[in-house]
């Protein structure tokens, strides 16, 4: 007898706003997960119910819903009320009778509808899917945040630290995590908010929170030093184990913190397009520097008093991959598991996971969990639309003698990544050798800033080499610093300001195919090394189907669309 699990992650009501997904559960085996924007294809699906998403999951299996044994939420309503006094305070001190009244209402309001959400409206929307709707229990955001680190990371122990910007009250917590599973060591409530501190940056510098954040760290490298910046943002926080960013994050939202930056600095906040100031620059390598500073002193502070020196991270600061290798590089610490989806969407793994022991969970070394398209169906897509194709012999040596030959490819095979990154099966490739190479896909293909740097693919066995590590990194959730000697083959990949990759390291036992690629590229061009972005213009999620593809690539400077064992040429 089967037992089937379903896990998913709403973005309505006060529960969450963004990036809803679901994961189906087999014999407690995760078989199947997807964002509901690869579906919907509305970038992070803000505000939505994952109707399509947990449709695919079942889909996947053949099931209807009433086929599941039970149906687990990532989040807790009844921890909710943690937070009632700061909203209820902010509601009260806000600056005129009408913000008052209004956020008051709000408040009361939105309170009881996460306490009714996941019994009565889930219950309602399940039931549009099919009848009987299996019974639903709900988890601690942040303990489903910490499953989703630790469970699959095949360790005896570790530290285990989530941090966002706000589960039903936490924003950063500190476990143990044991054969028995998680044991919580500290609460950082909310506002008290690393995620909110560096959404209140990314805002001011204009970008947008939940969305923006990566950039932020990517414009960081071009800043310099600036003890003017550094003490201003002391002044009205507080960094390391004990860190507090209240004076920033305590007020709704992050327009207040935006506006307490406008009068610290006598600065407006940005809102026009073009080119980054020095001093933006300056600011934005001054917050990412703070972040690193506390995270690396909780992780720091935490293996000592626990006594550990693994560590496994989640929450959606974690997809901050300059912090992360700052962690890696720590002396205290001998290993650590960053959990890929690391963001809200991550939550459906770790809700399926909680109640496992982490010992009956398999490691996690990829993310290949989403669909998958046969050739016979692609090339009836294609014959439909009157496109044509070929089907070279040997397809990977073919398309690694155009990449080497400087042309911009869409790379559409197997099964849909989850997360955000794409990591070789709905993937961009170009060669990494050249700046050029970065400047096509930056301006033709990707339509967005050029100063923006893309990351490489490389054989796990070429670590060594190219990375100065023998340590994989399947996930391109880090960042590595290329030895001297092999920054010359690299430059489409490496960050323009300080040289430094987020690698994805490629085996075979994960991805044959694009391994392959990877050996037949170095038979040619003596570099076993990819330029690999997703594949998405800009401000679309991820493609997952093979009509999104070829929209993509006829809407893109490629000059290659593979899809399985097919090649379409403009």
């Amino acid at each position: 007898m089967v037992f089937y699990r379903l896990a998913f992650k709403p973005a309505i009501g006060l529960y969450g706003q963004h990036d809803p997904s679901a994961a189906l559960f087999e014999d407690g085996q995760l078989v199947y997960a997807i964002e509901e924007e690869r579906l919907s294809r509305r970038k992070h699906a803000v505000g939505a119910f994952p109707r399509n998403a947990i449709q695919a999951c079942l889909d996947y299996r053949d099931l209807s819903l009433s086929d599941l044994d039970d149906i687990v939420l990532p989040y807790d309503p009844s921890l909710q009320w943690k937070i009632l006094p700061h909203y209820l305070e902010t509601a009260l001190s806000a600056d005129n009778w009408l913000k008052r009244f209004v956020f008051l209402g709000d408040t009361i309001v939105t309170q009881v509808r996460g306490q009714m959400y996941p019994t009565r409206q889930i219950e309602n929307k399940l039931a549009s899917i099919g009848t009987p709707v299996p019974p639903i229990s709900t988890q601690p955001h942040h303990a489903c945040h910490a499953a989703s680190a630790f469970h699959p990371s095949e360790f005896e122990e570790a530290l285990v630290l989530t941090i966002d910007a706000k589960g039903e009250y936490d924003a950063t917590t500190v476990w143990h995590g044991t054969p028995d599973g998680l044991e919580r060591i500290r609460t950082y409530p909310h506002p008290n908010s690393l995620g909110l501190f560096f959404a209140v940056v990314t805002e001011y510098l204009g970008f947008r929170m939940f969305n923006g954040e990566g950039k932020v760290m990517g414009l960081a490298p071009y800043g310099r030093p600036n003890r003017t910046i550094e003490s201003a943002l002391r002044d009205v926080i507080e960094t390391g184990a004990d860190y507090d960013v209240t004076d920033l994050t305590n007020q709704w939202g992050t327009d207040a913190g935006v506006e307490q930056l406008e009068s610290i600095f006598d600065r407006p906040r940005r809102k026009t397009s073009g080119a980054f100031t020095q001093w933006e620059k300056d600011l934005a390598l001054t917050a990412q520097s703070l972040l690193e500073e506390t995270v690396v002193d909780l992780v720091e502070t935490y293996c000592r008093k626990i006594g550990t020196n693994n560590v496994a991270l989640a929450g959606g600061v974690v997809l901050n991959c300059k912090m992360n290798q700052q962690i890696i590089n720590l002396d205290i610490v001998d290993d650590v598991f960053i959990q890929p989806v690391a963001n809200d969407a991550g939550l459906a793994l770790g809700a399926g996971w909680l109640d496992q022991s982490p010992s009956t969970v398999d490691q996690m070394s990829t993310t290949y969990f989403g669909p998958s398209y046969t050739t016979s169906a692609i090339k009836q897509r294609l014959e439909a639309n009157k496109i044509e194709y070929t089907e070279p012999d040997q397809l990977e040596r073919t398309i690694a003698q155009r990449l080497a030959e400087g042309s911009l490819v869409g790379w559409f095979q197997g099964r849909l990544e989850m997360g955000p990154r794409a990591l070789g099966n709905r993937s961009i490739l170009a060669d990494p050798r050249t700046a050029d190479s970065r400047d096509r896909v930056n301006e033709h293909v990707k339509h967005r800033e050029g100063w923006r740097p893309f990351a490489p693919s490389l054989l796990e066995t070429a670590s060594s080499e190219y990375l100065g590590t023998e340590q994989s990194s399947p996930f391109m959730i880090t960042t590595s610093t290329v030895p001297s000697e092999r920054t010359d083959e690299l430059e489409a990949v490496l960050h323009p300001a300080d040289e430094t990759t987020r690698p994805q390291t490629v085996n075979d036992d994960q991805n044959p195919r694009y391994a392959k690629l990877l050996r037949e590229f170095e038979k040619i061009t003596g570099v076993p090394v990819l330029l690999n972005t997703s594949f998405n213009d800009h401000g679309e999620p991820i493609v997952t189907t093979p009509q999104e593809a070829i929209k993509d690539f006829y809407g893109m400077g490629l000059d290659y669309l593979v899809l399985e064992d097919v090649v379409v040429k403009k």
